[in-house]
């Protein structure tokens, strides 16, 4: 399925209208499809008031309720995923401001216990040294000062004992050559040192070893309820469980195929010894 930006904005609203205007086209009453397929009332009110999106799975619920015909509900089911998922666009985000995006991921990760990252071209800010970050952001025009200060004030979260975080990355992310190799090899220190924390664990895939399939996005899971999947212009976030349950399939799949422990840490600083060798 493909989405059009412009569509994801309005997906909300139109689903909560056409929901509602469906059980009336129905005769029903809204306690009536509440009852037939076992949502609540209350949240079939916020449903249709666009308070609440309802999953893939509530919209098919409520459509068999209905009694809507197939066509309709493949209709109202892809007018659901586009509700479901949310368009970040790069340079609306640099309008506003990249340290106000920084504020939103930090209440993100407050809300958060369980964290997946898939780290296929560059070392997330989170596991950063500050002049990586400043060197991520070189290619964007302005004073970053603050969005960098911000990027160093999340990595805080690393050390609460209740979070958990797993990050993969490719060699390519690991050995991207951001940095001059004295201050690489300082950057990817720094994942060993890290790996070592209670909360986190770091696994690599070298590209000597064997990953099936074909990786296209860096991603990221927040516990079992959110994917934000990172693309040149922007980011897409996708709430819906079954999508982002592909997501947790496709992590496993690289996990299964990773590095950790003392077999992440040697290979990492094996890599680290190159960059020295490099000066």
């Amino acid at each position: 399925m493909t989405f059009d930006p412009e569509e994801l904005g309005r997906g909300k609203t139109d689903l909560a209208e056409t929901l509602k205007e469906l059980r009336k086209r129905a005769g029903l009453s809204g306690d009536r499809p509440a009852q037939r397929c076992s949502i609540s009332q209350s949240k079939i009110s916020k449903i249709e008031t666009g308070k609440t999106t309802p999953s893939l799975v509530d919209v098919e619920r409520i459509l068999r309720a209905l009694e809507a015909p197939p066509a309709l509900i493949a209709e109202i089911t892809a007018l659901a995923r586009i509700a479901n998922t949310e368009w970040q666009d790069a340079r609306a985000l640099r309008r506003k401001g990249l340290e106000k995006k920084q504020s939103e991921l930090s209440d993100l990760e407050k809300t958060s216990q369980e964290f997946r990252f898939f780290l296929l071209s560059m070392i997330t800010a989170l596991l950063s040294t500050p002049e990586y970050i400043k060197a991520s952001l070189g290619h964007i025009p302005g004073d970053h000062s603050k969005a960098i200060a911000k990027k160093l004030d999340r990595q805080a979260i690393l050390y609460d004992p209740k979070k958990s975080f797993t990050f993969i990355l490719t060699e390519q992310a690991v050995r991207w050559p951001l940095l001059p190799p004295a201050a690489m090899a300082i950057q990817i220190d720094r994942l060993v040192s890290l790996s070592h924390l209670a909360s986190v664990r770091i696994g690599v895939i070298p590209i000597s070893g064997h990953l099936p399939g074909c990786p296209l996005n860096t991603f990221t899971i927040y516990d079992e309820r959110m994917a934000t999947v990172e693309i040149s212009t922007g980011a897409m976030v996708f709430r819906d469980s079954r999508d982002v349950a592909s997501y947790l399939d496709e992590f496993a799949s690289y996990e299964r195929n990773a590095l950790f422990g003392d077999d992440a840490r040697s290979q990492l600083s094996e890599w680290s010894a190159v960059c020295r060798r490099d000066l």
